[in-house]
C-alpha cells in the first residue's frame, strides 16, 4: 500500500495537546503496533478493521473513544493513552496519565507525583521511544516519569508481544510516540502554560509547552520540520512520620537469675543466643511469652526502638526537546531525522528528627505504670521513658541527568507489496548525584509516646520541647558526604523488511535484524567524619580522662560557623499530635568546602585527600544481537476469517564486565558471560461477529539482570543496633536472565459504535526470578569509620536466580457513550476497569552459611489482587470534563532486612486518588483548564505483616501525607 499520510485536525483546542491530531475511526495507519522499528506512517489498514465511516471525535470523548481504537485494530492485547489523555487528564507525567489503562497499577506517589508503573503486578516494563529501547545513564530501565506529557502524541501499553518486538520486559513494553510533522497538514504553532499548585509546599509551580511545525511542497518533494519544547518546575514538601522497629524488653518484673532490670531491652547477644532477629513471623506476640536468657525462661513485651520524623523540601526541573525532520519525496517513502533530550535537575533539602525509644533507665514509679499494652498481646502500644538520646540531621541531595537519543529512518514501499524499514540510533545519558548531611545531637530527655494513635499515626512530646529548636542544645556530630557518577550510551542498527499477500493462507512475511551496542559505567564517592570537637584547654593529662577531665569538647549549632541553621514549621500540623518544628544544620547554606576542611582538620585521616574523587564501581559493554521472522495467514472458519500470526525471535548476548572492589582500594575483576535463546510467539484473532472478537496469544519474554545485581564487591555496614553482625551487599557475577512463558485468552464486544466492554485472561510461568540470598560471612579487620564501629560477622545479602513464580489474573474493561441521553444528559459516558490478580513464587529457606535447606512460598512483590479505576466523562459543547477514581488493594512491598523483631514482610495499606480536570472551550483556539489531584487527601501507608502475623493497627510503620495539587491552564493553537 502506498504512503498516505494521516491529516487530522480538531476544530476544538481543548482536544489537544499541543495541537495533536484527533483519532479518527478509519486511521489504523496511525496506531499500528511498535516493532523493532520506530512506529511509522507506512502502514496498511489491519483486515479486521471494521467499516465506521469517516468519523471525528473530538474532546473529551475523542480522547476515550480513540484509545478504544486502538486496542480494536491492534494484533496484539494493547491498552493505549492517546494525545489528549496525557495532557488533558490531571497528569503531571506519563506515569500518572497511565494509571487508568486496564491492568496498570502506579505507587510511590511522593513528591506530588507517580514514579513506578507496573502492568499486571509485574515492575519491570520495557519503555521504548517510538519503537527504540532507551535507558537512563547506567541503568538497563528509564525513567518514565522524566518524559514530559506535553511532547507526547500517544502512549501504547502492549500486555502482549510478538516476535517483532523487542525480547525484554515480563510486564510488558510501554512504547511512547512523540509527534512529527507530517502529522500537520500545514503550518502548526500551539502553546499552553499551566501553573501547578503544591497545597503541601504552598507553591505555585510552572508547566509550559510550545510546538511549531510546518511542512512545504517542493520540486523534491514534501518536508517537514517539527520542534517541540517543555519546561517544568515544581517544588514539593514530603512529610513523613514513622514508628520504628520492634524490639524485646524485659517486663517490669524480670524472674531473679535472668541478670535484667525492669523495660530492659533484650539484645540478640553477639551470637544471637538471647533471641534470632529477622524471623518471618517476628517474635511471638502472645502474653506470657518468653525467651530463654541466662538459663531463665523470662517473659518480654515488644516495644519500637524509635520514633522518626522527616520533613523533606524538594524541587525538580525537568526540560525536554523534540525536535524532526521528515522528507516524503514521493508517496512510497519518508526519511526522518530526529532528536529526543530529556533532562531532571533535583535538589532535595530532609530535615530529620530521631527519637531513641529504647532506653530502660531513669522510669517513672511504680513501673508498671508507665506502659499500655494492647488488648491480648504482650506489644507495648505507648510508655513513658526517662532520659532518651536522640539526633537531627540535616540532608542536603542533588540529582542531575541528561539523556540525549539522536535518530535516522527510512521507510520505502518496494513494489505494490513490499515494505522496507530502517533506523540507526545513538543515545548517551549521563546523571550525577551529591549527598551532604550533618547530624545534630542534643542531650537526654523524657518522653511520652503512643506508637499508633490512631489511623496508623503515632503520638509523641518531651518533657522540654523548647529544645528542639534551641540551636544552643545542640552539639555537631557526623558528617556524611557521597556521590555517584554514572553514564551510558549506545548504538543500536534495525533493519526490517515485509511482503504481503491479498489471497490464500498465506497473508505476509516479516522479518527483521537489531544490533544493538550499550556501554555502562558506574562511579562513587563515599566520605566521612565523625563529631566534630574542639580541644579542652583545661586538659589536664596526668588525670583519667571522664566528664571531669574530657580531653575535647563538643562544637554546639549555635556556634557552629559555617551556615545558617534552619528550623522548619508545620510538620503534620493539625493531622497528628508530634512535635512540629525542630532545628537543624542546613547544607544548603553552607561553605562544603570550608566544613571538609574543618572537619578534617579535627579529625584527620577520616576524610580522603581528595574529599571529591571518584572511584569506579563498573564497567560494562553489552552487545544484543537479535534475530526475528513472522509469518500472518489467514483462513476461513465458519464463514469468517480466523487470522493467524506465528513467529520467532532469536536473542545473542555478549558482555564484558570490569567490577571495581570499594573495598579494595577499586581493585578490578573482569568477567565475560553470554547467552542465547529463541523465543517463540503465536497469535489468533476471530471475529465470532461484526462486533464479537475473541483473540488468542503466546510468547516468551526475557528479564535481564540490572547492571549493579552483577556486581561482586561488597558494601558493608556495621552493627549499628547491636544485634551481633553488620550487613552487607553484594551482587551475583554469573546471574542469568529470568524467562516467562505467557498467555492472554481476550474477548471484547464492540456493541456500539463507540462503546465496547472487554475482559481478558492471563497466566504467566515465570523461571530464575531473582530473589535476595542472605550468607552469614565472617570478615576481620574491618573498622568503618562512617559507622563509628568495629564488626568481623556480617550478613550478605546476594540476588540469586532461585526462585520460579506464576502470575495469573482476569481483566475486565467498559467504555460506554450512550446515544439516548435527552438534553444535557447527552454527552455523557463512563469508562473503567477492573484487574484480579493472584501470583505465588517460591522462596529459598537457608541456614546461616547461605546454604539452601527449603523453600517457602509468597505472593509476587508489589502486586494488589485488586485494583480499579472508574472515569465518568462529560463533552457538549464548549465544556468538558472528566472524574476519576482509581484504588488498588494492600500489597506485599518488600521483606525488610533481617535484623529486628517484628515481621520481615513490608506492606503498603491500600492505594486511591480521586482526581478532576475540567475544560472550557473559549473560542475554537483557546481554551481553559483546572485540574485537581487527590482531592480527598489520601495518605500513603506501610506496616509490617507476615500471613497471619502482625497487621497495620498493632505493627504500623510510616505514614506519608500525599499532596494535594491544583492547576489552572490556558492552552492556545494557531
Amino acid at each position: 500500500m502506498a504512503f498516505r499520510p494521516v491529516f487530522l485536525r480538531t476544530a476544538s483546542v481543548a482536544a489537544l495537546v499541543l495541537a495533536s491530531p484527533a483519532l479518527a475511526q478509519t486511521a489504523a495507519e496511525d496506531v499500528a503496533p511498535a516493532t523493532d522499528s520506530t512506529v511509522t506512517q507506512v502502514g496498511e489498514t489491519p483486515d479486521a478493521a471494521p467499516s465506521e465511516g469517516d468519523i471525528v471525535v473530538t474532546g473529551v470523548r475523542g480522547s476515550i473513544v480513540g484509545a478504544l481504537n486502538v486496542r480494536r485494530e491492534a494484533t496484539q492485547i494493547v491498552d493505549s493513552v492517546v494525545a489528549e489523555d496525557v495532557g488533558k487528564l490531571p497528569d503531571n507525567n506519563v506515569v500518572e496519565a497511565l494509571q487508568r489503562i486496564t491492568g496498570v497499577q502506579i505507587t510511590d506517589r511522593a513528591g506530588g507525583e507517580a514514579a513506578t508503573v507496573t502492568i499486571r503486578g509485574l515492575t519491570d516494563p520495557l519503555t521504548t521511544l517510538n519503537g527504540r529501547n532507551i535507558f537512563t545513564a547506567a541503568g538497563t530501565s528509564f525513567a518514565l516519569q522524566d518524559i514530559s506529557a506535553n511532547l507526547v502524541k500517544q502512549v501504547d501499553v502492549y500486555k502482549t508481544r510478538s516476535a517483532d518486538q523487542i525480547e525484554t520486559g515480563l510486564a510488558g513494553q510501554i512504547d511512547v510516540k512523540t509527534r512529527r510533522p507530517l502529522d500537520f497538514d500545514g503550518f502548526a504553532i500551539s502553546g499552553l502554560a499551566r501553573g501547578i499548585y503544591s497545597e503541601l509546599a504552598d507553591e505555585i509551580n510552572p508547566n509550559v509547552a510550545l510546538l511549531v511545525s510546518n511542512r512545504w511542497e517542493t520540486g523534491i518533494g514534501d518536508i517537514g520540520l517539527l520542534v517541540n519544547g517543555s519546561y517544568s518546575r515544581y517544588k514539593y514538601r514530603n512529610q513523613n512520620l514513622q514508628a520504628g522497629a520492634m524490639v524485646p524488653f524485659a517486663t517490669e518484673t524480670p524472674p531473679d537469675g535472668s541478670g535484667l532490670t525492669p523495660l530492659q531491652r533484650i539484645f540478640p547477644g553477639d551470637r544471637n543466643e538471647n533471641w534470632t532477629p529477622g524471623l518471618d513471623r517476628g517474635l511471638p506476640t502472645a502474653p506470657g511469652s518468653t525467651l530463654n536468657i541466662n538459663g531463665v525462661d523470662v517473659p518480654y513485651y515488644l516495644s519500637r526502638d524509635a520514633i522518626i520524623s522527616s520533613d523533606l523540601y524538594g524541587e525538580r526541573e525537568r526540560p525536554s526537546v523534540n525536535a524532526a525532520l521528515q522528507w516524503a519525496p514521493n508517496d512510497r517513502s519518508v526519511y526522518t531525522a530526529e532528536v529526543f533530550y530529556t533532562g531532571f535537575r533535583g535538589k532535595t533539602a530532609n530535615s530529620l528528627h530521631f527519637s531513641f525509644a529504647d532506653w530502660w533507665g531513669d522510669l517513672p514509679t511504680p513501673v508498671g505504670s508507665s506502659f499500655e499494652l494492647y488488648d491480648g498481646t504482650n506489644i507495648i502500644k505507648s510508655r513513658r521513658a526517662g532520659s532518651v538520646a536522640g539526633f537531627n540531621s540535616g540532608d542536603y541531595a542533588t540529582n542531575k541527568t541528561d539523556s540525549f537519543v539522536y535518530a535516522l529512518n527510512g521507510q520505502w514501499d518496494v513494489a505494490d507489496r513490499g515494505k522496507i524499514s530502517a533506523d540507526v540510533a545513538y543515545q548517551n545519558s549521563t546523571n550525577e548525584t551529591s549527598f551532604f548531611a550533618i547530624r545534630t545531637d542534643r542531650g537526654p530527655l523524657d518522653l511520652d509516646v503512643d506508637f499508633n494513635a490512631g489511623g496508623g499515626l503515632p503520638a509523641y512530646s518531651f518533657g522540654n520541647q523548647e529544645v528542639l529548636t534551641d540551636p544552643s542544645a545542640w552539639t555537631v556530630g557526623n558528617l556524611f558526604d557521597s556521590g555517584t557518577k554514572n553514564k551510558g550510551s549506545a548504538l543500536t542498527v534495525m533493519l526490517d523488511g515485509e511482503y504481503s499477500w491479498d489471497e490464500g493462507f498465506l497473508r505476509r512475511i516479516k522479518a527483521g535484524f537489531r544490533y544493538d551496542n550499550r556501554d555502562a559505567d558506574s562511579y562513587v564517592r563515599d566520605q566521612g567524619a565523625g563529631a566534630l570537637t574542639r580541644p579542652n584547654p583545661a586538659f589536664n593529662p596526668a588525670l583519667p580522662i571522664g566528664a571531669d577531665n574530657p580531653e575535647r569538647l563538643p562544637i554546639y549549632l549555635s556556634e557552629f560557623a559555617q551556615g545558617t541553621p534552619f528550623t522548619n514549621s508545620g510538620f503534620f500540623d493539625g493531622r497528628a499530635d508530634v512535635p512540629t518544628s525542630w532545628v537543624i544544620a542546613d547544607p544548603r547554606t553552607m561553605d562544603k568546602d570550608a566544613v571538609r576542611t574543618l572537619y578534617r582538620a579535627v579529625a584527620p585521616g577520616l576524610l580522603l585527600s581528595d574529599q571529591l574523587s571518584f572511584g569506579q564501581v563498573f564497567g560494562i559493554n553489552e552487545i544484543n544481537t537479535a534475530a526475528y521472522i513472522v509469518a500472518d495467514g489467514e483462513v476461513e472458519l465458519f464463514g469468517r476469517p480466523l487470522q493467524l500470526q506465528g513467529g520467532v525471535r532469536y536473542v545473542m548476548i555478549d558482555t564484558d564486565y570490569d567490577y571495581f572492589d570499594r573495598g579494595a582500594n577499586f581493585a578490578r575483576t573482569s568477567v565475560s558471560t553470554g547467552s542465547e535463546k529463541f523465543l517463540p510467539s503465536f497469535t489468533a484473532r476471530y471475529g465470532i461477529t461484526d462486533n464479537l472478537r475473541i483473540r488468542f496469544n503466546y510468547g516468551e519474554t526475557l528479564r535481564r539482570p540490572a547492571f549493579g545485581d552483577l556486581n561482586p564487591n561488597r558494601v558493608l555496614t556495621g552493627d549499628l543496633s547491636r544485634i551481633g553482625f553488620g550487613t552487607g551487599t553484594s551482587g551475583t557475577a554469573t546471574l542469568g536472565a529470568t524467562h516467562s512463558k505467557n498467555m492472554d485468552l481476550a474477548l471484547e464486544w464492540y456493541f456500539e459504535r463507540n462503546s465496547a466492554i472487554y475482559v481478558t485472561g492471563f497466566h504467566r510461568e515465570i523461571e530464575g526470578l531473582v530473589v535476595p540470598l542472605t550468607i552469614r560471612e565472617f570478615i576481620p579487620n574491618n573498622y568503618l569509620p562512617r559507622n563509628e564501629t568495629y564488626t568481623e560477622n556480617f550478613n550478605i545479602t546476594r540476588p540469586v536466580n532461585a526462585s520460579d513464580g506464576v502470575l495469573k489474573g482476569v481483566e475486565l474493561g467498559l467504555t460506554y457513550f450512550p446515544t439516548y441521553l435527552p438534553g444535557p444528559l447527552d454527552g455523557l459516558g463512563f469508562t473503567g476497569s477492573a484487574t484480579i490478580l493472584d501470583s505465588e513464587q517460591t522462596i529459598p529457606v537457608t541456614n546461616t552459611q547461605g546454604e539452601i535447606v527449603g523453600e517457602t512460598t509468597s505472593s509476587f512483590f508489589g502486586v494488589s489482587k485488586l485494583s480499579y479505576n472508574a472515569t465518568l466523562a462529560y463533552d457538549k459543547g464548549p465544556i468538558g470534563a472528566r472524574l476519576s477514581y482509581i484504588w488498588r488493594k494492600g500489597f506485599l512491598q518488600s521483606n525488610e532486612a533481617r535484623s529486628f523483631a517484628n515481621p520481615i514482610g513490608f506492606w503498603r495499606r491500600p492505594e486511591k486518588s480521586l482526581d478532576l480536570q475540567l475544560t472550557w472551550n473559549v473560542t475554537d483556539d483557546i481554551g481553559v483548564t483546572f485540574d485537581a489531584v487527590n482531592l480527598t487527601k489520601a495518605k500513603q501507608q506501610n506496616y509490617y505483616k507476615f500471613e497471619d502475623a502482625g497487621g497495620p493497627e498493632q505493627f504500623n510503620s510510616s505514614t506519608l501525607l500525599l499532596d494535594r495539587t491544583f492547576a489552572l491552564g490556558v492552552r492556545f493553537s494557531m
